[in-house]
């Protein structure tokens, strides 16, 4: 708008056919001789524009629009009672008696509006203050009279003035901000690079006064961190919902932004993650990685390794190398995960952890993969390929040092649906933090993630401790090919959001028939488990096959027929309406292929206590699904510098800001954050 209204500004000018100028000419005042102001108007049908203008000796300072922690800014006071919009340039910042304070020194031009004036005079009184190592508050009388000759300097000097007002875009449209303990912090990016950047506070409502800031730039990247305290000098209880009003400069430009402050940050990892502590966050990659492992999404994959070390002998530097080749492979994974966020970044497009399993080709190639693993550990390719190729398939592929690299390929890739402890708050370090520090969180998640295989290489004689090989063998390889096809049924599942149920049913099917086929062909019948296999296959084909033949309203009957929970769609609206009315909110963010989620709604959320306790009269419970790409679910998440799910977070009249729950969650952990909520 501010440029709109410069464009309309200078048009008026140049088109003006009959104007009057007036000028107070330069005034001084005698108990002040150290500041000297001019003011200069110009009447043009129902509005004047003015100019005043301060020079300072050398050592003093007047204010700014928002002083900062001390100081008056200056004020004309009309003598009819005119108003006056005043467009303030861009201030310095400077410290008087140990306060920070924003302002001018040297000269200053401010231009203003002021509404229209119906005689030939305009009469007011500008007070001014200004400081060194004492301040004064000096009045001057404005006396101007439009029946002088026009100043013909005066269009160009309006204009050249207007030219220094921070315009309201063209450095970042990409600000957020948060409280993180007594700290305001502001994150942000730019298209190019950050180059001396500033920034000047205008107050936030309730007397809220922000700081001398700390800022810290890398590339496109800017973090900003500024004590705030309220008028009493204590820390505010909260800023989430308030109105943030700054200027931003970086390479010589000006933006005026205004923001809403996003939700506070409570937890302390999360607080110090926002304001850098880049220490904390380097063991809670490492941590987050390595419990990556525990999770159920790797778990196929661990068994993989196991069943190709127990092939692989007692031969301790094959060992070695098999576990450093799939050490690399998780490593090299990460990288290309780091590589793959820094191009959304630079593109500004969406970030989260786990987002290709939004992507139905990523889905279905993944399918494609643990589908064709499961047949290989079922024994199909040993039947259809020769026992050369076969052999050759071994050293090579599966059981050699290619089939370790891509087993750690495929570990992490498995692994990204999964949300560990100490996983959300690092992800969201990195995705927030400078490309350097981002890639430093990431490969530090995938060493931590390749500690126990990277164990193994340095201490090979370790994986002797297995029980040595025997027909037991041919059991864990069932076990394993039916934990891989596990894998490969749940995520074929997935591709109900993009190809729809009977689509998606018919793949499953397939692949249900497929794999019980091979596994009837390749396995010996002649024990308990493989008839109790066979059975379980054929009963999961004939409820895929039950699904496929109920039309769309006995499938929601069926799902009807167990209410538990009465979730409604998420939003920011719905959480303000609930507040509003005085009741409790609980925020669950999921997705059909996050397993954290899942194991979540199986231990947690579907119990009968939890169920009470959100169906209750002044509970709201809002849920918001990521299984495919939404914008409105990234914005949420982001607002509150979560890039991962699954994501809990609980409001009410004693959380009016909210608290956001561990990934993790347990029914006490629900319970009581609901109890605290209510107040």
């Amino acid at each position: 708008m501010l440029n709109i209204f410069r464009g309309f500004v200078l048009l008026l000018l140049s088109c003006m056919g009959v104007a009057h100028a007036a000028d107070s000419g330069w005034l001084t005042a005698p108990q002040n001789d150290h500041a000297r102001v001019r003011f200069q108007a110009q009447k043009s049908q129902d509005q004047l524009h003015g100019l005043l203008t301060v020079e300072l000796q050398s050592g003093w300072k007047t204010y700014w629009r928002s002083p900062g922690e001390g100081g008056v800014a200056p004020e004309i006071t009309w003598k009819k009672g005119e108003t006056a919009r005043w467009y303030w340039p861009v201030p310095s910042r400077f410290e008087i008696s140990g306060l920070t304070t924003q302002g001018y020194h040297k000269k200053v031009v401010i231009p203003m509006v002021i509404s229209a004036n119906a005689g030939d005079v305009l009469d007011g009184m500008l007070t001014l203050s200004t400081c060194s190592n004492v301040c004064l508050l000096t009045d001057y009388p404005l006396h101007l009279d439009f029946n002088q000759p026009d100043d013909p300097d005066f269009e160009a000097a309006f204009a050249q003035a207007m030219r220094a007002i921070p315009a309201d875009s063209g450095i970042s449209d990409d600000l957020s901000a948060h409280l993180a303990g007594s700290n305001l912090v502001i994150t942000g990016s730019t298209a190019g690079e950050w180059r001396d950047a500033q920034i000047y506070f205008d107050p936030l409502e309730g007397g809220i006064i922000p700081g001398e800031p700390a800022i810290k730039s890398s590339g496109s990247s800017l973090v900003v961190t500024t004590p705030v305290t309220d008028e009493w000098g204590e820390k505010p209880a909260s800023l989430a919902g308030k109105t943030l009003s700054f200027v931003l400069t970086n390479d010589g430009k000006a933006q005026q932004t205004t923001l809403t402050v996003g939700a506070d940050r409570e937890a302390a990892a999360v607080a110090d993650a926002s304001t850098g502590n880049l220490g904390q966050m380097v063991l809670f990659a490492l941590l987050g990685g390595l419990i990556l492992n525990l999770m159920p999404c790797v778990l196929p994959v661990m068994g993989m390794k196991l069943n190709s070390v127990l092939h692989g002998g007692t031969d301790t530097a094959r060992i070695r190398l098999r576990f450093l080749a799939t050490s690399a492979g998780i490593l090299t994974s990460f990288a290309l995960l780091a590589a793959m966020i820094t191009a959304l970044k630079i593109t500004g497009a969406s970030l989260g952890w786990g987002i290709q399993f939004q992507n139905p080709w990523f889905i279905g190639l993944m399918v494609a993969v643990t589908f064709i693993f499961a047949l290989n550990l079922f024994g199909v390719f040993e039947m259809l390929l020769p026992s050369s190729l076969t052999g050759r398939m071994a050293t090579a592929g599966g059981n050699g040092l290619a089939g370790s690299f891509f087993e750690g390929v495929f570990a992490t890739l498995l692994a990204t649906p999964c949300s560990a402890p100490f996983l959300g708050t690092a992800v969201a370090f990195a995705l927030a933090a400078p490309l350097g520090d981002l890639w430093l969180i990431f490969m530090l998640l995938g060493l931590g993630m390749a500690l126990p295989w990277l164990f193994v290489a340095l201490l090979p004689k370790t994986a002797q401790l297995l029980p040595r090989p025997g027909r037991w063998m041919n059991s864990l390889k069932v076990i394993l090919a039916l934990m891989m096809l596990a894998s490969s049924l749940w995520l074929a599942t997935l591709l109900n959001q993009h190809l729809g149920n009977t689509l998606s049913g018919l793949v499953t099917l397939a692949l249900t028939v497929i794999a019980l086929g091979a596994f009837i062909r390749t396995a010996p019948r002649t024990t308990l488990a493989f008839w109790l296999v066979v059975i379980a296959l054929a009963a999961f084909g004939g409820y895929q096959i039950r699904g496929l033949t109920q039309d769309d309203a006995a499938r929601a009957s069926t799902a009807d027929a167990h209410p538990l929970i009465t979730w409604q769609p998420l939003s920011e609206e719905a959480i303000t309406r609930a507040l509003t009315d005085g009741k409790r909110v609980f925020v669950d963010i999921s997705a059909d292929w996050c397993v954290t989620c899942k194991v979540n709604e199986l231990r947690v959320l579907n119990q009968p206590e939890i169920i009470a306790a959100l169906n209750q009269p002044d509970v709201v419970a809002l849920r918001g699904d990521w299984s495919k790409p939404s914008e409105q679910i990234t914005a949420f998440l982001q607002k509150r510098h979560s890039y991962a799910i699954p994501f809990n977070q609980v409001y009410g009249p004693a959380l009016p800001d909210g608290q956001i729950l561990p990934p993790l969650l347990t029914q006490q952990t629900v319970l009581t954050a609901l109890k605290n909520a209510k107040g």
